[in-house]
């Protein structure tokens, strides 16, 4: 294994903080408008209007008000790094966890992409990624590893979403291919998911 290389940091906190605020804030914009169209729908006597508008706007200032309550969970640092020795997930106020190249026999990504269909009629496609980590021995790993107990799937893989980020696929396979080239079983494609957001 590369002994001088570089870590490959993932810096998945600030890629989701920054999601979270673009919504939290378009969202308490358009709801804030959509109640200030309540009230004005309200005064001129439109009461139909002014309910959907009043529905409308209090769902999405609902949005960026649980945007600010959760705001500490969201915003905490958390980063995935592929290094010499193994792979490790870094969130210091969360659930950390390291895992050694030799522990593991196969490493690969998965991904589903999704049509979401939303209320505007708009398609909107979505590539959620995962790191999938396969242990060499199972019950070993398992025993070791209890505080990735979150992460095990029936079939044995250990998933670690990534979330709606495509953009990642390059950037990890590159690291696992820098560091642990023989455990790269490239990216499963499973398949397509329709739904509604």
């Amino acid at each position: 294994m590369p002994g001088g290389m570089a870590p490959v940091v993932v810096d998945i906190g600030t890629r989701d903080t920054r999601r979270v605020v673009i919504g939290g804030v378009v969202s308490g914009v358009l709801g804030v408008l959509a109640l200030v169209g309540a009230v004005s729908a309200y005064s001129d006597g439109e009461g139909v209007g002014g309910t959907i508008a009043l529905v409308i706007g209090l769902g999405l200032t609902g949005i960026a008000v649980g945007a600010v309550v959760n705001w500490k969970r969201i915003s905490r640092p958390r980063k995935l790094v592929f290094e010499g020795p193994g792979v490790r997930w870094d969130d210091p106020a969360g659930a950390p966890w390291a895992v050694a190249w030799q522990e593991l026999g196969a490493v690969r990504i998965s991904r589903t992409r999704e049509r979401v269909v939303n209320p505007a009629d708009a398609i909107v496609r979505r590539t959620m990624v995962r790191l999938d980590l396969l242990p060499a021995d199972q019950q070993a790993f398992r025993a070791r590893h209890a505080d990735m107990a979150h992460l095990v799937r029936e079939d044995g893989a250990y998933r670690l979403p990534l979330g709606d980020a495509a953009a990642l696929i390059p950037v990890v396979e590159r690291a696992v291919m820098a560091f642990a080239p023989q455990l790269y079983r490239g990216v499963q494609d499973e398949g397509f998911t329709v739904g509604l957001s």
